[in-house]
């Protein structure tokens, strides 16, 4: 074909029905036998599209316009939706999206595991809008716009969206996008400062900026204003998160931490440690696990991936003991430190390479039984983890995932090697807006 005939084609606009979503929120169609991922899209609507990148399995293409409309479609409640890659589903109303995610779950659970629940719990939502209590924004000073971007990064390119607010982030972080983007063009090194990371707790803020030159005498004096006038603690970042450090070391930084209420803790973390971004869906997602659990009396529990102990505390104020276990020593001493802060005395924290069968501790000997394992892994799942969970001869295993493809492979694993049966699983939407997809299952045997 020529380059004439090519671009042609290019430019042909096409019309479809969409018949399904993909995992990050595009409309599927199909013509003459290959699948069309269309943008914004939704399944059920008559649209026209034009493709613009041409793949061996599939084509993407953009919405050119919608014919006939799904009743599930919404106005997108952010301007820069379009552009900003932060969000793939604010064109579907929030029941629509909760109900595509449980469906992704169990479609995972039944196409990769060949399994489906005993029962299906109901999605877990909270709150659309307004939820992100941690951000990783982008910055860049942009000559042909005249100011520093501040933002996420646009649709499937590498580029800042050109973003003055956002509508997922906690109300106090979203008002700091245009403050942030007018400090940074101050600042001597404006072309040196490409992230920050920003957190929030119950009662401080904190900022980290990530540095690729030392800020001069006067950049450090405009960033100690900007941390009073918005009360909160900036931290500088020169390379991995060990060179954290606060740019203020003759003041204390306010320590960052949030309650979970139902179970009167309070949990201290650090700017860059890892915690749950939503913490109204945190507080539901333990309470739903604690009633799946239901009598934690007398038992003994291990939590695996424990972080800072965000399933463990509360664990422990119902559980007769509880061993958590995660791989950064650092994690471990927090979680210590937070069982220390809320006067529990009936769990330990160990370190561990979870990873790394070889290098477990010796609860997987069999030496230490137990009768719950909760198991809280990274995307890539807990399968080398799995003969070991099983070899503790738990009853009950509890399992979160951030990744439904990795749970339908290990809960394949649990049932079919191990004897355990998948009594529950239902989605929990950490991530409104968003084709991210979490979700809880329970395994008894």
């Amino acid at each position: 074909m020529s380059r004439r005939s090519q671009k042609a084609e290019d430019q042909l606009i096409e019309t479809a029905i969409i018949r399904d979503l993909t995992a990050d929120g595009r409309g599927v169609t199909e013509i003459d036998g290959k699948a069309i991922f269309v943008d914004a899209a939704i399944r059920g609507e008559r649209v026209s599209f034009r493709r613009q990148k041409k793949r061996k399995k599939y084509d993407e293409a953009e919405l050119i316009e919608v014919i006939e409309t799904s009743p599930d479609r919404v106005e997108p409640p952010c301007k820069y939706f379009s552009v900003c890659g932060g969000c793939s589903l604010q064109h579907l109303n929030p029941l629509a999206q909760l109900s595509t995610k449980q469906d992704a779950l169990m479609q995972s659970l039944e196409r990769i595991g060949g399994l489906v629940p005993d029962k299906i719990l109901p999605a877990l939502a909270g709150q659309p809008l307004g939820y992100r209590r941690r951000a990783r924004m982008g910055a860049k000073l942009v000559d042909k716009k005249g100011r520093v971007l501040v933002g996420f990064r646009e649709k499937r390119k590498p580029y800042i969206a050109d973003m003055y607010s956002c509508e997922t982030l906690e109300p106090q972080l979203g008002a700091l996008i245009q403050p942030l983007s007018g400090l940074i063009e101050s600042l001597s090194i404006s072309r040196q400062l490409p992230q920050i990371e920003m957190s929030l707790g119950d009662t401080a803020m904190s900022l980290v900026f990530r540095v690729l030159a030392t800020p001069s005498a006067h950049d450090r004096v405009l960033l100690e204003a900007f941390a009073n006038h918005f009360n909160a603690d900036i931290w500088l970042q020169t390379g991995g998160p060990d060179t954290v450090v606060p740019l203020l070391s003759d003041k204390p930084p306010q320590p960052l931490w949030y309650a979970l209420a139902d179970f009167n803790l309070r949990l201290e973390f650090g700017p860059l440690d890892f915690i749950q971004v939503n913490q109204d869906m945190n507080q539901r997602m333990i309470s739903q696990a604690i009633k799946l659990l239901y009598s934690l009396k007398g038992k003994k529990v291990l939590d695996l991936f424990c972080g800072i102990g965000n399933f463990s505390l509360p664990l422990a104020t119902l559980a007769e003991s509880v061993t958590g276990i995660e791989l950064e020593q650092s994690m471990v001493q927090k979680a210590q430190a937070n069982a220390v802060l809320n006067g529990i005395e009936n769990v330990e924290f160990l370190a561990a390479d979870l990873s790394d069968p070889g290098k477990l501790p010796v609860w997987h000997s069999g030496i230490k039984a137990f009768d719950v394992v909760v198991l809280d892994p990274p995307r890539t799942g807990a399968l080398e983890v799995l003969p070991q969970v099983a070899a503790t001869g738990a009853p009950q295993i509890l399992y979160i995932s951030c990744h439904t493809g990795s749970l339908a492979r290990d809960a394949a694993i649990l049932v079919n090697d191990y004897g355990y049966r998948l009594k529950s699983a239902g989605a929990m939407d950490m991530f409104p807006q968003t084709s991210h997809v979490e979700a809880m299952a329970l395994f008894e045997r």
